[in-house]
C-alpha cells in the first residue's frame, strides 16, 4: 500500500504522525511511504531521516494526500477537504462530534476515516488517546501556572506556595487518564489537589495510588459549585469516547469563581466540560468570561511535539500496519479498530457522533 504522511498545518502544530521508526516498519512489510517535505521539522526530525528509513520525499501536500492510505495527527482543516474522497482511508484524530462541518465532508466525499480517539479495546480503554492525553494531562497544570501569572491575566497565585503561604488550589474534573495525569504534576508542584469523578471505584484508586497527597470528591452538581469557589486553577478531563463531553462547569458558576483563576479544559476538543469554553490556538490560547481566564487550545500535546510524537508513533504503528497490510478488511478481524470507524462510502458510522450532530448512523460493519 502507498502510505502519505502530510505536513500538519493547523495552527503551531508541529507534531507529525510518524517516526522515521514508523516508516521503517512500514517499508519492512513491502508498503512505500511518501513525506511531504519539512513534515518531521517540527518535531525534530529531518527529510534526510525520513529518507534513511526508506521514505520517498514529495515536494507537496497533494502529492502526500495521493496515498491510498493518509496518516495525520490532527483531524484535516477546510483546506485540506479538497483532498478527501472515496478511494481515501484516512487514520488520525478527528473528534467529529464537535465538527459538524468536518463530519459532511467526510461524508459526502465517501472518505473511509478511521479516528485514533474511537479504536476502544475491550476493556474500554483507548489506545490511541491515551498517549496524547497523557501528554494533555501533564501539561495542564504547567499551561494553568503560566496562565495564573498576573502579567499573564492570572491572580498572581504560585501553585505550590512559598513556606508560610497556602498553595494554590486545583480542581480536576475528571479522573481519567487526563485527571491522573494532571494530578501527578499539580501534586509535584505543590498544590492543594481535589481530583472529581463519577466512578466511586476510580476515586478509591487515585485515593489508593496518591497513598492521601490528593483529595477525591463525588462529580455532582452540587459538589462542583462548591469547590470551585476557591480554585486557582480548574482542569477539565471528562471523556465520553467519541461523543460530545458534557457541560459540568456551567455559565452561572463561573462569577463565584475567584477572580483571575484559570480553567483549562482538555475536553475542548470534544466540545469541552465548561460550558463557556471554545477552542483556542497557541498563538492565541486564552480569553476571559466573568474575570476567570479560559485556555481551550485544541491541540495541547502540539507545544511538545517531539516528545508527542514519539509517544503517538509508539501506539499508532501496530495499528497503522494492520491497515497497511490488509486495508479496510483489517477492521473485520480486529474489533478495536472497527470501533475507530466513523465514516465510510458516505455513510456515519460512530453511534456518539450522530447523537452529538443528530444524524443518522449506519452499523459499521454493513459498510465493510
Amino acid at each position: 500500500m502507498i502510505v502519505g504522511i502530510p505536513k500538519e498545518i493547523k495552527v503551531k502544530e508541529n507534531r507529525v504522525s510518524m517516526t522515521p521508526g514508523g516508516v521503517a516498519a512500514l517499508l519492512k512489510r513491502g508498503h512505500t511511504v511518501l513525506v511531504e517535505t519539512g513534515a518531521g521539522v517540527g518535531s525534530g526530525i529531518t527529510d534526510l531521516e525520513y529518507q534513511k528509513a526508506g521514505a520517498e520525499i514529495v515536494s507537496s501536500a497533494t502529492e502526500a494526500w495521493h496515498a491510498e492510505m493518509v496518516v495525520k495527527v490532527k483531524e484535516p482543516i477546510h483546506e485540506e477537504y479538497k483532498f478527501l474522497r472515496p478511494d481515501l482511508l484516512l487514520f488520525t484524530y478527528l473528534h467529529l462530534a464537535a465538527d459538524q462541518d468536518l463530519t459532511e465532508a467526510l461524508i459526502s466525499s465517501g472518505t473511509t476515516a478511521v479516528a485514533y480517539e474511537t479504536v476502544q479495546l475491550e476493556d474500554g480503554s483507548l489506545p490511541l488517546l491515551t498517549p496524547m492525553s497523557e501528554v494533555a494531562g501533564r501539561l495542564a497544570p504547567q499551561v494553568g501556572a503560566a496562565c495564573l501569572l498576573k502579567p499573564n491575566g492570572g491572580r498572581g497565585v504560585l501553585l505550590g506556595g512559598v513556606p508560610g503561604v497556602i498553595p494554590g488550589r486545583v480542581v480536576i474534573i475528571g479522573g481519567g487518564v487526563v485527571g491522573t495525569n494532571a494530578a501527578k504534576i499539580a501534586v509535584g508542584m505543590g498544590a492543594r489537589v481535589i481530583i472529581m469523578d463519577v466512578s466511586h471505584r476510580r476515586l478509591a484508586y487515585l485515593d489508593d495510588i496518591f497513598g492521601g497527597r490528593v483529595q477525591t470528591m463525588a462529580s455532582n452538581e452540587a459538589n462542583i459549585r462548591e469547590v470551585i469557589q476557591l480554585a486557582d486553577l480548574v482542569v477539565g478531563g471528562v471523556l465520553i469516547p467519541g461523543a460530545r463531553a458534557p457541560h459540568l462547569l456551567t455559565k452561572d458558576m463561573l462569577p463565584t469563581m475567584p477572580e483571575g483563576s484559570v480553567i483549562v479544559d482538555v475536553a475542548v476538543d470534544q466540545g469541552g466540560c465548561v460550558e463557556t469554553i471554545h477552542a483556542t490556538t497557541h498563538d492565541d490560547p486564552t480569553y476571559v468570561v466573568d474575570g476567570v481566564v479560559h485556555y481551550g487550545v485544541a491541540n495541547m500535546p502540539g507545544a511538545v511535539p517531539r516528545t508527542s510524537t514519539f509517544a503517538l508513533t509508539n501506539q499508532t504503528i501496530g495499528y497503522a500496519l494492520k491497515l497497511a497490510d490488509h486495508g479496510i478488511v483489517a477492521l473485520r478481524h480486529d474489533a478495536a479498530l472497527l470501533k475507530g470507524l466513523n465514516t465510510r462510502n458516505g455513510k456515519l458510522t460512530y453511534k456518539g457522533v450522530g447523537e452529538a450532530l443528530n444524524l443518522s448512523v449506519t452499523n459499521a460493519l454493513e459498510t465493510l
